[in-house]
């Protein structure tokens, strides 16, 4: 690892300062736990220091040992009131605030009560709940934040001698792009910790959230899900291969979406212009987190991983996902940005000509002038000469996006 400095997170830094100052709004970090969201608000204060005075920034992490006494909002509200001038704009980072008790009612009253500029983080997405909204509706703004990006990961594990990009690739495939991951470290202490955070969130997040009596099947469920990535699933499917109702299912889907382990893409049709809310795929958070847990079962193919790799990545770069459908053919992603839609290939080569054929022919079939491209792992592209890109999958990754 390269231990000189870490990897500046500048995508979200850019939206965390796009809405500083806005008192009025809650800025809400969530993501994966250990994706790097307490690293983000350390390097925002930083950059915070600037130009604000360090004695109105308050910051506490709520599962460090100086919070162990903050359990209720009540006692948030003393901490705060303990902290917090009054007479001047403060500055308020709430680390984890999932486990504080009732904590939606603090962020209410420091709104009412201060000048305070507020950003929270969690680890599930249940903080975004009924409860959240009845108190700040339409006074927050979500901030989702993921592993790190390739181009991520190269900064903190640049390419060496006899180990060019191509080999880091296959790093962040088989460990992950969580990052405390050191790839040229020990690898069993690696598959130990990347295990160690599953089975909290499973214990902590998952289980207890959804008072679950079975935590081996909601284990099962979990592992199916990361054993079929990028493949066309239902809950009607995992139920006959867990003895679990479908009802179960879905809510122990839900939850693990919660906890941001899984992501759901749902199928688009492409011809009707809607969403089909039948036969969805799901990707992982992390594919490394995937690889450890699933151990040998994993298997060795890398299409899917690649195909997970790149939803991520489009999410990174702000897009909502969706999997295409058009007429009997399939289109691994539909892409929108607003007015923007591009369409996604995903393939590990591109070269047999039916796979050429299949994949340039999914494509060709939409009529419309929006990009269509094909991501492939191939050094050297080839030119369709009907206006599908091809293009190198680390090129795409790597090259300069805003978010």
């Amino acid at each position: 690892m390269n231990a000189s400095h870490e990897v500046q997170r500048t995508g979200y830094l850019r939206r965390l300062e796009s809405g500083k100052d806005r008192c009025d709004v809650v800025k809400v970090i969530t993501g994966l736990k250990r994706c790097g969201k307490s690293t983000l608000i350390r390097q925002y204060i930083k950059k915070l220091k600037e130009t604000v005075d360090e004695n109105a920034i308050v910051y506490i992490n709520l599962e460090s040992r100086e919070a162990k006494s903050i359990e209720t909002y009540k006692d948030l509200n003393d901490y705060l009131a303990s902290k917090i001038n009054s007479a001047k704009r403060a500055y308020v980072f709430l680390d984890e605030i999932q486990r504080v008790s009732g904590w939606e009612k603090s962020i209410n009253s420091l709104m009412v009560d201060y000048d305070a500029d507020i950003y929270i983080t969690g680890s599930n997405a249940y903080i975004l709940s009924s409860e959240l909204s009845t108190y700040l509706s339409g006074r927050y703004v979500e901030i989702n934040m993921l592993p790190l990006s390739f181009k991520e990961y190269l900064e903190l594990h640049p390419p060496s001698e006899g180990h060019d990009k191509y080999a880091r690739f296959q790093d962040y495939i088989w460990y992950g792009s969580m990052p405390m991951v050191d790839p040229d470290g020990d690898e069993e202490f690696t598959s130990d910790h990347l295990v160690g955070i599953y089975n909290t969130i499973l214990n902590k997040d998952v289980q207890f959230r959804l008072g679950v009596h079975d935590p081996v099947m909601l284990n099962n469920v979990c592992r199916y899900i990361m054993s079929n990535i990028g493949n066309i699933t239902s809950s009607n499917s995992i139920s006959e291969n867990t003895d679990l109702s479908p009802v179960t299912v879905r809510n122990y889907l839900r939850t693990l979406e919660e906890a941001y382990i899984i992501y759901k893409a749902y199928r688009y049709d492409i011809r009707g212009k809607k969403l089909l809310k039948t036969r969805e795929k799901y990707y992982v958070s992390d594919t490394g987190m995937r690889n450890t847990v699933l151990g040998n079962s994993a298997g060795d193919d890398i299409s899917r991983q690649i195909e997970n790799i790149v939803y991520l990545e489009l999410l990174r770069r702000g897009y909502s996902v969706n999997v295409g459908s058009y007429r009997d053919y399939e289109i691994d992603f539909t892409a929108r940005k607003r007015n923007k839609i591009e369409y996604f290939q995903v393939t590990q080569t591109l070269l047999p000509e039916e796979t050429y054929e299949r994949e340039v022919r999914s494509l060709e079939l939409i009529n419309d002038n929006f990009p269509k491209t094909i991501l492939s792992l191939d050094p050297i592209t080839r030119n369709t000469g009907n206006g599908i890109k091809h293009v190198n999958l680390l090129d795409w990754l790597l090259e300069a996006t805003r978010l």
